[in-house]
């Protein structure tokens, strides 16, 4: 028998999401609740305004599009059961628990703080998700459900007591899969940018017997598939168009770069530590940070000017923007001086050489910050598995780049947009030449490419 559904939740981009009892009752803890007050594009809404959706409507929507690709796999196996595998009821329900809570641990502002500034170690750490799975009322309910070790494992997040097939991961954090799906498509509602994706790819899934990976066939009577490949390439062609809108929009670092930098002040004052913000709000965390004491008088002043500028959307500009296509001789070591683990305080001691620098040029004070991302952020390989004509197995989608030009493409167009910032509080054309002036002997044998309107 189907797990039974025993209650709607009207969304406005799936319309009608069914949840369990069970589901249900995991939405009910503090700790995913929680999720509500955590905007899943961060300070997109300083641009985008409508971008004010949440972690916690993600996560419905990830296990709503989850079932309908185990929907599909079910189909698709009875189309081909010698080669194809299809999930069990009871597995269904461990995937859907898993997309569920697949973001619960994200904590405000995660993706400055974490991914592009390197302060704290990535949401879907084991220990990040250990800890909230194994504490509070969320724990207790996994406990009572008896799937807390199947959940985590699906997550990475521990051993499970059974083998986590392969294939239960990749429906929900594959190139191509549940989370993905769900994100693009609310996120072009939410931001009002004109992109949509075909949801006919959700019915193309498949388990492949031999090596129990999701994939998505792209054979079909010793031919490819043109209509498949091309919406899989559309669809990367789409998260690419996200980033470079949206995700690395550069007044939405500017503006999680305030936040991510009132943190690394409480850090190094010891005024806060990691955990402090793992139970955070996005509105919660900017009261904490303005509650702080960061050790000095002058450094109070510094952190309270940051945020009073975030609240206020008075965002510090852009006055050197180091591309890495104008850098590729010197990225690593800008990535080495400013981003590696443990080099927060040289980043520190550069904003304040600069900052003295040209506050003694202009007369004025002048706030600076340094935002250098990691490499990472421009490698997005594409690992969904696919069946080609003439292929004995299904492999990664990145092995036959050679025979898609549009997928290598992407992924010269992904490594371009790495780009090293320097805001500063500077707001007219001669200011911003002047840090400019300053940047050169700071970051000797960096070509910056930013030129003042």
């Amino acid at each position: 028998m189907p797990v039974r559904k025993h209650s709607v939740i009207r969304d406005p981009v799936h319309g009608d999401v069914h949840l369990t009892h069970e589901e249900l009752a995991l939405l009910d803890t503090p700790e995913v609740q929680r999720s509500r007050g955590v905007r899943q594009l961060g300070t997109a809404y300083l641009v985008y305004p409508g971008a004010t959706h949440t972690r916690f409507e993600h996560m419905v929507g990830t296990c709503h599009v989850a079932s309908r690709m185990i929907e599909a796999i079910e189909r698709n196996r009875a189309l081909t059961p010698r080669g194809c595998l299809a999930l069990s009821d009871e597995e269904e329900r461990l995937v859907r628990f898993a997309a569920l809570l697949h973001d619960v641990t994200h904590i405000p502002f995660g993706h400055n703080i974490e991914d592009q500034t390197g302060l704290f170690e990535r949401h879907d750490t084991p220990a990040r998700i250990e800890r909230t799975f194994q504490s509070g009322m969320l724990g207790d309910e996994l406990e009572r459900l008896g799937v807390a070790e199947e959940v985590m494992g699906i997550l990475d997040a521990g051993p499970a007591r059974h083998r986590i097939p392969v294939c239960w991961k990749q429906i929900i954090g594959d190139t191509i899969c549940a989370d993905i799906f769900d994100y693009l498509s609310r996120d072009a509602y939410y931001t009002g940018l004109n992109l949509s994706t075909d949801p006919r790819l959700l019915h193309s899934f498949k388990v492949d017997r031999a090596s129990g990976n999701l994939f998505i066939d792209v054979a079909k009577r010793g031919l490819v598939r043109e209509d498949v490949l091309s919406e899989v390439v559309r669809m990367l062609e789409a998260r690419y168009y996200f980033s470079e809108r949206v995700y690395y929009h550069h007044a939405k670092i500017a503006a999680g770069a305030l936040v991510a930098k009132a943190v690394e002040a409480a850090i190094a004052a010891g005024a806060a530590e990691e955990s402090d913000f793992y139970d955070q709000t996005d509105d919660s965390l900017i009261h904490f940070l303005e509650g702080l004491d960061y050790g000095s008088e002058p450094e109070n002043r510094r952190v309270r000017r940051l945020l009073l500028r975030f609240r206020s959307r008075r965002l510090l500009k852009r006055c050197g923007v180091y591309p890495r296509y104008a850098n590729e001789d010197v990225q690593e070591a800008l990535i080495e001086r400013f981003f590696a683990p443990g080099r927060h305080r040289e980043r520190s001691e550069a904003e304040r050489r600069i900052e003295a620098a040209a506050s003694a040029r202009l007369g004025r004070e002048v706030d600076v910050m340094l935002y250098c991302p990691a490499r990472r952020m421009q490698l997005k390989e594409a690992r969904i598995h696919v069946l080609f004509p003439g292929e004995e197995t299904v492999r990664p989608l990145a092995e036959f780049a050679d025979r898609i030009p549009r997928l290598k493409d992407l992924e010269a167009s992904y490594r371009n947009l790495w780009k090293f910032y320097v805001f500063s509080s500077e707001t007219t054309r001669s200011g911003i030449e002047a840090v400019a002036e300053v940047l050169e002997r700071e970051l000797e044998g960096a070509v910056n490419v930013y030129r003042p309107a």
